[in-house]
Formats: C-alpha cells, sequence, structure tokens
C-alpha cells in the first residue's frame, strides 16, 4: 500500500487533471448529488477537508457560503486551487492550507469558533486503516459547530460492476484491488483528457454504510442524498440503472448533535 508521501507525490504529479472529473458522467451526477445535499447556505463558514484545488468549495461559494478554508495534504493541488482564484480575481473568500486531515489540525489557523459546514470529500477513501480513518473523523467534528452540517463523497462498492476494471460507461475505472486489515487498497482510473491515475483505500466501516463513526463522533441525522436528487439521472434512469443498483459513491450529510 502506498505511504501517505507517495499519495501525496501522485497527486502532486496529476493536480492539473484533477478538477477534468466534472467532465465525466460519474462526476455529473457527483456534482449535482453534492450540490442538492449542500443545498443553500447563505453566510456559511465552510471547512473543506482534503479539498484538494478547491472544486467543492467553489460550489459551496456559489451556494452562498462567505468563506472556505481547504486543507489538503498535497501543495500542488493548493497551488492550482490558488491559481484559479487569482484568475477569478477573488481574494480572502477561499484560504489553502496545507496538513494532513487524518492528524490533528492544531497547527493551521482555523476558525477558533468552529465552522457551519464541514465537507469532506473522497478524502475518506485515502485513509489507509480504520485509525486513521478516525483521525479524519475526529478533525471533522471537533471543528464542526454544534448544530453544524456534515457534506461528503465517500465510496460505495468498491467492487461495483459500474465502475469494473474494463467498464468506461460512466467515465471511471477501479483496478489492482488488493485486501488490506479493514478494508480494501486499489486504484481508480478516470477516463478523461488527460486521464487520472490515483490509488485510493476504502475501510469497510466505510463503504459499507455502517454510521457507527458518524454517531461516535457527535453526528446524527444521517442520510444519504437521494439518486433522484440528480437531474442527469431523472432524464436518463435506464443510462444509470448500473450505477443506482450497486453505487460506487453515496454522498452523505448529516448533523452534529446540538448538545
Amino acid at each position: 500500500m502506498a505511504s501517505p508521501e507517495q499519495l501525496r507525490k501522485e497527486y502532486e504529479e496529476q493536480a492539473d487533471s484533477y478538477d477534468n472529473l466534472a467532465s465525466v458522467p460519474l462526476g455529473v451526477i457527483e456534482r449535482e448529488l453534492f450540490n442538492s445535499a449542500l443545498g443553500t447556505c447563505p453566510g456559511a463558514t465552510v471547512l473543506d477537508l482534503g479539498g484538494g484545488t478547491g472544486l467543492r468549495a467553489r460550489q459551496a461559494i456559489t451556494a452562498g457560503a462567505v468563506s472556505v478554508d481547504v486543507v489538503d495534504i498535497s501543495p500542488e493541488m493548493l497551488q492550482v486551487g490558488q491559481a484559479i482564484e487569482a484568475k477569478l480575481k477573488r481574494e480572502g473568500v477561499i484560504r489553502y492550507l496545507q496538513g494532513d486531515v487524518a492528524k490533528p489540525l492544531d497547527n493551521l489557523p482555523l476558525l477558533a469558533g468552529g465552522y457551519d459546514i464541514v465537507m469532506a470529500n473522497w478524502v475518506l477513501d485515502h485513509a489507509h486503516d480504520v485509525a486513521e480513518l478516525e483521525g479524519m473523523w475526529a478533525n471533522i467534528s471537533a471543528q464542526l459547530k454544534p448544530g453544524g452540517r456534515f457534506v461528503g463523497v465517500r465510496s460505495g462498492d468498491p467492487y461495483a460492476p459500474c465502475v469494473a476494471e474494463g467498464t468506461g460507461k460512466y467515465g471511471v475505472q477501479y483496478k489492482d484491488w488488493k485486501k488490506v486489515p479493514g478494508g480494501v487498497h486499489f486504484r481508480y482510473q478516470l477516463h478523461a483528457d488527460p486521464p487520472l491515475d490515483i490509488e485510493a483505500s476504502s475501510m469497510e466501516i466505510s463503504y459499507s454504510g455502517s454510521t457507527e463513526l458518524h454517531e461516535k463522533y457527535g453526528l446524527c441525522d444521517i442520510e444519504n442524498e437521494p439518486f433522484e436528487s440528480s437531474e442527469a439521472i431523472r432524464k436518463d434512469p435506464e443510462f444509470w440503472q448500473l450505477f443506482i443498483d450497486n453505487p460506487s459513491f453515496v454522498v452523505v450529510k448529516a448533523r452534529k448533535k446540538a448538545n
């Protein structure tokens, strides 16, 4: 299994390609499901853990958030995001901070009072073991205000036929599966131009749909965003049936207990 340093190197080498996710079919419905789960958030402060180039952070700003702090392990991914913000001539709205979201974030200048919304999109599928996964959930809980909202994208079945090796229907393919303690290690390919090829490690306690860790770290009202929330799926359910029958990802939303 690749180390965090090797994973960071892979993202550094392919940072410019990551936002091409939006161009493939799975990327389209991910964006739509995420938008639906996030809803409008006027005036919200947002923390995006493992937010990379800020793809979802920019969606949060469009939805009304006043600021987003992006934390990611890859300086190159952060630099791509900063360059995008510079092109938009937008300053001080999205901050890009380097850090390992599986470890305590006390060294970063995060908001002292916490955030209205914490996002964790795919980063839970880069935990190399359950201990790292719990470290991520600890940060989600620690940085989320009581009553605040969590929105995240996580892997569904890593063996799902819709992303099986040799299947390119939805623009993403998984390969090189290897069982590891507590989960499975694999690689995913994004069939875009240029292509993306990155390692992932999904823990069974996460991809099984268990809410054990959500609840352990103080979250409630946990639910997956219905697939019918995606316009693309509503328009062509027959095309998306393979995904619906056994989804390769889900968008999860929850709240932190007020007490």
